[in-house]
């Protein structure tokens, strides 16, 4: 089948996460509001000044001028996070600094460098203000029961600081996919552990892992399984319902060799959807359902299941989460070097996307990594494809 059925097959299998949880307000950086936020409040909570300055009753200073200046009794102080709840009568007026609650009797603020205070007691005013004069209203940012972020919103620094001058500590959010991610083979042994003899290091686990990290998702990482159909399928079943998941990802095991397990584990634990898509690298993939899970089986080379991953699993993981910005986008370039094979089948190689044009390795082999490190796109080469020159306009999906 094509990418494309293949890419429909997947997202019909699957349907966005609803379930909600809590977090705290840091953890909910760049989740999914679960319900609508309203204000418990209004904000300011009073009426607050926003200089340093005196309050006082505007109409005692109706008269004042340089020359004649009005006299006022100071009768307290008051800094941002006191509370002054006296009397302000005729006469008289408060000390207060920035963000503080302005009294009830109060209705304008002086500004501290315009007056005069004699050290006794007394303040000159130099000049009127009008009623509400240098003043911030109770709610003047927020009313109370405002609607103040609504759900289906993903929250940022922004919506953060909102919820925080609100007093919102947590939030529900919607939960994340719950993803588990796996390899197979005998070969594979973890970074760090001695190389023997015939094995190599499993790269595919911490591509992958660390992709899910920088799209916002975590996964749970079961490590390399056994060669042994009956074994890998028990281990795959019972971790998918322990960890409820949404999203089984496996590499290797998918082809047609003596371990190519992938094919029994997935008769042993669910339906097989479809095995092989009209592309390479990759084309051998395998997926299917498993109760309440969405099962993605992979190839074992590296650049394959890197690949494979960002065409097939990245829109499971945009329906899952609702949220179109993780798919691919694509767009229009120019080849800069040349690419001197012909392509019977759909390929997808590797490239450098800069300025509109694509910079193409030397190596395009499903086993390097290497040459995949600095790439950030994939040139979508149509089948039936003669060999392209430099100059060729080319498709790209951007990594």
């Amino acid at each position: 089948m094509t990418l494309e059925e293949a890419q429909q097959i997947l997202t019909d299998n699957v349907k966005k996460v609803e379930t909600a949880e809590t977090k705290g307000l840091l953890e909910a950086l760049g989740e999914v509001l679960a319900e609508d936020v309203t204000a418990p409040f209004d904000n300011p909570p009073f009426n607050r000044s926003p200089l340093d300055g005196y309050a006082m009753r505007s109409e005692d200073i109706a008269g004042a001028t340089k020359e004649s200046p009005v006299l006022l009794q100071i009768v307290a102080e008051e800094c941002a996070g006191d509370f002054y709840d006296g009397a302000v009568k005729a006469g008289e007026c408060i000390r207060l600094m920035t963000g503080a609650a302005i009294p009830a009797d109060c209705d304008c603020v002086i500004r501290q460098e315009d007056v005069t205070d004699d050290g006794n007691g007394q303040l000159s005013v130099p000049y009127p203000l009008k009623h509400h004069e240098n003043f911030c209203f109770k709610g003047e940012d927020i009313k109370k029961d405002t609607l103040l972020i609504k759900a289906g919103t993903r929250l940022t620094a922004g919506h953060l600081g909102v919820l925080a001058s609100m007093g919102y500590d947590k939030v529900k959010v919607v939960r994340k996919p719950n993803i588990i991610l796996a390899s197979t083979g005998d070969e594979l042994l973890q970074p760090g552990e001695p190389l023997a003899p015939g094995k190599i290091y499993n790269s595919n686990l911490f591509v992958l892992a660390a992709r899910l990290k920088e799209m916002g998702f975590s996964a749970k990482i079961l490590g390399a399984l056994p060669d042994d159909v009956a074994k890998a399928s028990e281990v795959l079943k019972k971790a998918s319902k322990e960890y409820k998941a949404d999203l089984v990802l496996t590499t290797g095991g998918v082809s047609v060799g003596k371990k190519d397990i992938m094919h029994g584990v997935v008769a042993n634990i669910g339906e097989k959807l479809f095995w092989r898509v009209a592309m390479k690298p990759g084309a051998p993939v395998l997926t299917y359902r498993m109760e309440n899970s969405l099962g993605i089986a992979l190839s074992g080379n590296p650049f394959a299941a890197y690949a494979t991953f960002e065409l097939l699993a990245r829109p499971v993981l945009a329906k899952l989460s609702d949220n179109s910005e993780i798919n691919m986008k694509s767009c229009e370039a120019v080849l800069a070097d040349d690419f001197p094979k012909k392509s019977k089948g759909r390929r997808f190689i590797r490239g450098r996307f800069e300025n509109g044009k694509v910079y193409l390795p030397s190596n395009h082999g499903s086993g390097s990594l290497y040459s995949a490190m600095e790439c950030n796109c994939f040139v979508d080469i149509p089948a039936g494809s003669d060999e392209l020159a430099s100059g060729a306009r080319v498709k790209v999906f951007h990594i």
